[in-house]
C-alpha cells in the first residue's frame, strides 16, 4: 500500500511526538492518525505534555523514596575496599525504601507477601559447582603427579651422574695403580707405598658404618673388667684337649639291644597256623 504525502507527514509527526514526551495515549494517537483539525491536534499535543509532566513527577517521587529515612554514609568518606560498610549501606537503603514503599503499596491495593526465606539464590547450581570442584581436584592431582615425576627424573639423573663419576674415578685409580705396579716391576721404584695410598684414597660405601678400632674397644673392655671384675673365659670351654681325649674312665660300652616282644606274624602265616589247628 502506497501512502500519500499528507499521510507520511502525519506519521512522521506522530513519531516525533511520541519520542519527545515518551508517553503514548491511545486517544491522541487515533486523533493524530485520523487527520483531525488543527484544534484537535493542538489538544492532543497539550494532553501529551500533561501526561509527560505527571510521569516525570511520579518518577522523581519514586527516586526520592530511597533518599529519605535513615541517613546513609557517603561513599567519599568510606573506604573503597571496605566490604562490610558497603553491604551495610545497601541494607540501610533497602530498609528505608521498604518503610516508605509498603504503605504506598497498601494505599494502591497491591498485595504483598513475606518470602519463605531470605537466602540469596546461587548463580550456579550444586551440580555445576560439583563439576567445578572435580575439575579443580583433577588439575591438582595432575600437577602433583607431574611434580613427582619431575623429581624422580632429577633424582635418576643425579644418581646416574654420581654413578658415572664413581666409575670414572675408579677407572682412573685402577689405571694409576697399574702404572705404579709397572714401575715397581721395572725397578723404577722400590717401595710399595702406592698400595697404602690407594687404600687411604678409597672412600667408604655410603651408609656403611666404620668398624671401631681395636685399641678403643680393648681400652673400654679393660676399664669395665677393672671396675666390675672378669667373670672368666666363656668361649672354648667344651673343646677337647689331649688329656680329655685320652681319658676313657667314664666311657661305658653300649649294651646290646634286648629281645623285645615277639611281633605278630603276617596274615599268610596266621592262616596257615589256623588251618593246622583245624586239622
Amino acid at each position: 500500500m502506497v501512502l500519500g504525502k499528507q499521510e507520511r507527514l502525519q506519521e512522521l509527526e506522530l513519531r516525533n511526538t511520541t519520542k519527545k514526551y515518551d508517553i503514548v495515549c491511545v486517544c491522541c494517537v487515533l486523533r493524530l492518525a485520523g487527520g483531525a483539525g488543527e484544534a484537535t491536534r493542538a489538544g492532543a499535543t497539550q494532553h501529551h505534555k500533561e501526561l509527560g509532566e505527571q510521569e516525570r513527577l511520579r518518577e522523581l517521587e519514586l527516586r526520592n523514596t530511597t533518599k529519605k529515612g535513615k541517613p546513609v554514609a557517603s561513599l567519599e568518606t568510606d573506604a573503597v575496599f571496605n566490604d562490610f560498610k558497603r553491604e551495610m549501606m545497601f541494607h540501610r537503603q533497602a530498609q528505608a525504601a521498604v518503610l516508605i514503599g509498603m504503605p504506598k503499596l497498601k494505599e494502591l491495593g497491591v498485595g504483598t507477601r513475606r518470602p519463605d526465606d531470605y537466602f540469596a539464590q546461587m548463580a550456579k547450581t550444586d551440580q555445576h559447582m560439583q563439576k567445578v570442584r572435580e575439575n579443580l581436584q583433577k588439575k591438582q592431582f595432575e600437577e602433583a603427579r607431574s611434580e613427582k615425576a619431575k623429581k624422580q627424573r632429577q633424582l635418576r639423573k643425579m644418581g646416574k651422574q654420581i654413578q658415572v663419576e664413581t666409575k670414572l674415578r675408579r677407572e682412573s685409580e685402577k689405571r694409576q695403580l697399574a702404572e705404579e705396579v709397572k714401575k715397581y716391576r721395572k725397578g723404577l721404584r722400590t717401595d710399595l707405598d702406592f698400595l697404602e695410598d690407594n687404600k687411604k684414597r678409597r672412600p667408604t660405601v655410603a651408609g656403611q658404618k666404620k668398624l671401631p678400632s681395636r685399641n678403643k674397644t680393648q681400652a673400654k673392655r679393660d676399664y669395665k673388667d677393672k671396675k666390675f671384675g672378669f667373670g672368666g673365659k666363656k668361649r672354648g670351654l667344651k673343646t677337647n684337649t689331649k688329656e680329655s681325649s685320652a681319658d676313657f674312665a667314664d666311657y661305658r660300652h653300649p649294651k646290646k639291644p634286648t629281645k623285645g616282644q615277639q611281633q605278630r606274624p603276617g596274615k599268610s602265616k596266621r592262616m596257615k597256623m589256623s588251618s593246622k589247628k583245624r586239622r
